[in-house]
C-alpha cells in the first residue's frame, strides 16, 4: 500500500492521498512498534518486575501518539498552505484504482485483527484495529477528493487533507489518554468492579466486601478486595473461601487478571464502618 499509495502521490500531487500516505507510514511504524513492545509486555514477571512488564505498552502508546501527532501537524501545515496557493492536480485514475486497493488491504487487515482481539484480548491490537477501521474512512475520503478534481472542485483536496489530519490528532489523543490511564493506576470501568463485588458476595460464608482496589497493567488486570467473614470462621477455612472467590473471579475474566484478598472478621469490619 506504501508503495502504491506513493506512487499515486507523486504522480497525482494530491494533498489527500500525501495525507493517507502518511497514515499508512504510522500504521507501518506503530505495528512494528506494537509488535516489539508486546513481545517485552508479554514476558512473565521477574525478580526485578513482580508486577510484570504490560506498562511497556503503554509507554509505546504514549511515544506513538506523540509521532501521530507531530506528523498530523505537519500534514495540517502544507494542506492549510495548498488551500491558500492552490495548484492543478493532474488527472490520472491511478489515484482512484490506488484508493480502491488500500480499502480492500485494510478490510482484510481489520478481519484479520478483530479476530485475534477475540482470541488475545489485547488492548493494543484493539486499538490498531480501530485505527485501521477510521483508514477505511479516509480512503474513501481520498477517492472523493480525487473524483471531484475530475469536475474542478481542486479546492476539495486540501480540504479533505485537513480533515485526515484532525482525524489523526483524534486517534493520537485517544491512543495518548488510553495509555495514560493505564500508567496511571486509572480504576476498572464500574461495571466490572461491580461485578467483581457481586462474584465475591456471591459466595455463602461471604458477609461482605470491602476497600475494593483495582487497576491494569498491559492485558492483566490487578484486584484488591477485603472479604468480611464470620468471626469465628477457622484460618484453613477462611483461606479456603478466599481460594474458591479468588477461583470464582478468574473464571468469570478468563483469568487474565490478579486477584489479591485479605480476610477480616466481619464484626471488626462492620465496626471500621460504623467508625467512618
Amino acid at each position: 500500500m506504501i508503495i502504491a499509495k506513493c506512487w499515486a502521490w507523486l504522480s497525482s500531487g494530491s494533498a489527500a492521498m500525501l495525507g493517507s500516505l502518511t497514515d499508512s507510514l504510522l500504521d507501518v511504524s506503530a505495528s512494528v512498534m506494537n509488535f516489539l513492545v508486546l513481545s517485552y509486555a508479554l514476558r512473565p514477571a521477574d525478580d526485578d518486575h513482580r508486577f510484570g512488564h504490560g506498562k511497556a505498552e503503554s509507554l509505546a502508546g504514549m511515544g506513538q501518539a506523540a509521532f501521530i501527532a507531530g506528523s498530523a501537524s505537519l500534514l495540517a501545515f502544507h494542506s492549510v498552505e495548498r488551500l491558500y496557493n492552490p495548484t492543478v492536480m493532474p488527472q490520472s485514475l491511478f489515484g482512484v484504482w490506488v484508493s480502491l486497493f488500500a480499502i480492500v488491504c485494510t478490510l482484510l487487515i481489520v478481519l484479520v485483527q478483530t479476530q485475534v482481539v477475540k482470541r488475545t484480548k489485547s488492548v493494543a491490537v484493539k486499538a490498531d484495529a480501530l485505527h485501521y477501521k477510521g483508514d477505511i474512512l479516509l480512503n474513501l475520503a481520498v477517492l472523493a477528493a480525487i473524483v471531484l478534481n475530475y469536475i474542478d472542485i481542486g479546492y476539495a483536496d486540501p480540504i479533505f487533507a485537513i480533515g485526515v489530519a484532525i482525524y489523526l490528532l483524534y486517534n493520537s489523543w485517544e491512543i495518548a489518554g488510553e495509555s495514560a490511564a493505564h500508567l496511571m493506576d486509572k480504576e476498572l470501568p464500574d461495571e466490572e468492579k461491580a461485578e467483581i463485588v457481586l462474584i465475591a458476595s456471591s459466595h455463602e460464608e461471604v458477609y461482605g466486601v470491602h476497600d475494593l482496589r483495582t487497576r491494569q497493567s498491559g492485558k492483566i488486570k490487578f484486584v484488591q478486595l477485603h472479604l468480611e467473614l464470620d468471626d469465628h470462621m477457622p484460618l484453613v477455612r477462611a483461606h479456603q473461601v478466599a481460594d474458591e472467590v479468588v477461583a470464582n473471579i478468574k473464571a468469570e475474566f478468563d483469568g487474565e487478571i490478579d486477584v489479591l484478598v485479605h480476610q477480616d472478621p466481619v464484626s471488626l469490619a462492620v465496626s471500621d464502618e460504623q467508625k467512618a
